[in-house]
């Protein structure tokens, strides 16, 4: 009769259930509270730092607009026509103090030259 208890495994019952938890259990795979997966919809503000805006960017044209180029700049693109790129580079960087601002600064003036070759090259198309 004791024998019998043990060797029958229909009596024998787990202490964990096998189905799937339904809510907020302590325990098994799927423990824990029940939430809702957060999904990113729009650009987090601090992603955006940094970024040109409408209003900065109109601002600061006219502004430049207005002021015209400080001296250091005058130099730098003077250096930049005759084709010293390099010492351009080395100019504002001693001006600017840092590698990277004297790039970036280097990199608007070769605009800011390209930009008044455009509006110089169309009017000499017209006079011809």
């Amino acid at each position: 009769h004791f024998a019998a208890l043990f060797n029958s495994t229909s009596t024998m019952t787990r202490h964990v259930p096998i189905q799937e938890p339904k809510g907020n259990v302590s325990y098994g795979l799927q423990k824990g509270r029940k939430v809702t997966k957060y999904t990113q919809k729009s650009q987090a503000p601090q992603q955006k730092k940094g970024q040109l805006g409408k209003r900065t960017k109109f601002v600061r044209s006219v502004v430049r607009e207005v002021a015209g180029f400080a001296p250091y700049e005058r130099r730098c693109l003077e250096l930049l026509r005759i084709g010293a790129d390099k010492r351009a580079l080395k100019y504002c960087k001693k001006r600017l103090g840092t590698h990277k601002r004297a790039k970036a600064k280097r990199e608007e003036m070769q605009g800011v030259i390209v930009a008044q070759r455009k509006v110089t090259k169309p009017a000499a198309d017209k006079k011809e």
